[in-house]
């Protein structure tokens, strides 16, 4: 009889579309699934409340999967390795499977655990099951990693050929073992303070979430995703971003529901693929340069004379910059856990240009506060805004908030939902409030100051000050 195998769930927490898995149950014996809460082996990135918040639901939705189709999964707290090895003593395994991650602390905890494994006589195999291109594969001519995305996903889509994702097991036999599981409420993920008291009308973190949210796009919004995505009153993306971390659904999933509903080679789809593409373009970069989540990828940025700023920082996380489209952004935030993408640009361009902080401290914010927090997303997001990392924006080009909430929210919706407080300006006003007549504040009962915040720095001493930080970097 074949030994048992170990399937080693990490950010891959589902069953379709999972070569771990499927080559656990080729194996031919007992299939045993594992998770082991290590988050000590993240370092100084260890998953913030948001991530646990879904991180516990997503769990809770895998046990409940697995059990259908007979294994139960095994829950585990402490030193991966250590409690891998602890299995392998209690189930007899003769295999542990699991799919790879490309952070460089978990490429070495990985290899680590394959080699102690395989010395001990065990087979241990990894497998890509969360990326379409692995980073290792896609080079320069010269071969060397991308830098602009562009050329990065042109070389992808040169060498990609789009297979069939895998079908989920219908049936997986079970250890003969009773084996000890520690339940998902004993990890402690959800918050003690009930700040997530939006999320739940927010998002359903479950692998049928995740199938309902993709199979509504594809029958229609992915043909205006090139227009609507950048709208944020508009419900213009698939907010996948989430279920894609978690690996409760795979890239290729993604691409297979967009070319059978006739998407693949239309504007509209061919557009929201090269999305997936960026998230594959910011594995790649984590990869290739790990220390960029702490430093700038552009070192000279490292004499960048930032000017940290407690109040400033606080006032921002909060929404109260005094910039509307600003504020509702990070208020959308704090209460789902999400933030529209092209606010999250404006955002971070005005925390780290007009206010002059520094961008880790942003990143450490939206780390800790989205649901999709993403390592790699994460930092190639704000060095693109800092202008210090790979395809960055210029630091130059500071978005100036006002023109960008007229241009994006015209009609002061988005504004209106996420800062009450201003809801009944005329739209003329929504988004410069600071310019409105007293006459009209006072028809739409704002005291600026009181009630909304003015501006934490002006329009133009922002932009100022930002171009002159910049020159004062370089030397003379």
């Amino acid at each position: 009889m074949p030994t048992p195998a170990l399937v080693w769930f990490r950010l891959d927490l589902r069953l379709a579309d999972n070569p771990a898995l499927q080559a656990a149950v080729k194996h031919g014996g007992p299939v045993i699934p594992v998770f082991i809460h290590d988050p000590e082996a993240e370092g100084s990135w260890q998953p913030g409340g948001a991530s646990n918040w879904w991180l516990h639901f997503a769990l809770t939705d895998l046990a409940e999967q697995l059990a259908k189709v007979g294994s139960p999964l095994i829950i585990r707290k402490g030193h991966s390795l250590t409690e891998l090895k602890k299995l392998v003593a209690e189930t007899g395994a003769g295999l542990v499977t699991w799919n790879r991650r490309h952070e460089t602390l978990i490429i070495e905890r990985d290899t680590q655990v394959k080699t102690s494994l395989r010395n001990g006589g065990l087979q241990a195999e990894s497998f890509n099951g969360n990326l379409l291109h692995e980073p290792h594969l896609v080079k320069t001519l010269a071969g060397n990693p991308f830098q602009v995305f562009t050329p990065f996903w042109k070389n992808c889509l040169a060498n990609l050929k789009f297979g069939e994702p895998l079908k989920a097991p219908k049936k997986l036999a079970p250890s003969d073992k009773a084996l000890k599981s520690v339940a998902v409420d004993a990890l402690d993920l959800l918050p003690k303070i009930k700040w997530d008291g939006g999320f739940p009308a927010a998002w359903d973190p479950t692998r049928k979430g995740a199938e309902k949210r993709l199979r509504d796009f594809v029958a229609a919004p992915v043909r205006d995703y090139p227009t609507n995505r950048d709208i944020p009153k508009l419900d213009g993306t698939s907010r996948l971003s989430p279920y894609l971390h978690f690996g409760q659904i795979s890239p290729l999933e993604i691409v297979d529901a967009v070319r059978t509903a006739g998407h693949l080679g239309v504007k509209g789809g061919d557009k929201y693929v090269a999305e997936v593409g960026w998230r594959e373009f910011s594995q790649h970069l984590i990869h290739h340069f790990p220390e960029t989540p702490d430093r700038p990828l552009r070192r000279e940025f490292e004499k960048f004379p930032w000017a940290p700023n407690k109040k400033h920082l606080r006032a921002w996380q909060l929404g109260r910059t005094g910039y509307p489209i600003v504020d509702a952004g990070m208020r959308q935030l704090w209460a789902t856990g999400w933030q529209h993408n092209r606010v999250r640009m404006i955002a971070a361009s005005v925390l780290v240009k007009h206010l002059l902080q520094p961008w880790q401290a942003g990143a450490k914010w939206y780390w800790d506060t989205l649901v999709d927090a993403d390592l790699g997303a994460n930092t190639m997001g704000w060095q693109w805004a800092g202008g210090c990392g790979a395809d960055a924006a210029p630091y130059f080009r500071v978005f100036n908030p006002v023109l960008q909430g007229e241009k994006f929210d015209p009609d002061g919706d988005y504004v209106r939902r996420w800062v009450p407080e201003l809801a009944k300006l005329p739209d003329e006003w929504i988004h410069k409030p600071w310019e409105a007549p007293m006459h009209v504040l006072a028809e739409a009962g704002v005291k600026l100051g009181k009630d909304y915040p003015v501006p934490l720095v002006g329009l133009t001493e922002g932009r100022d000050r930002a171009l002159a930080a910049l020159k004062g970097m370089r030397p003379a």
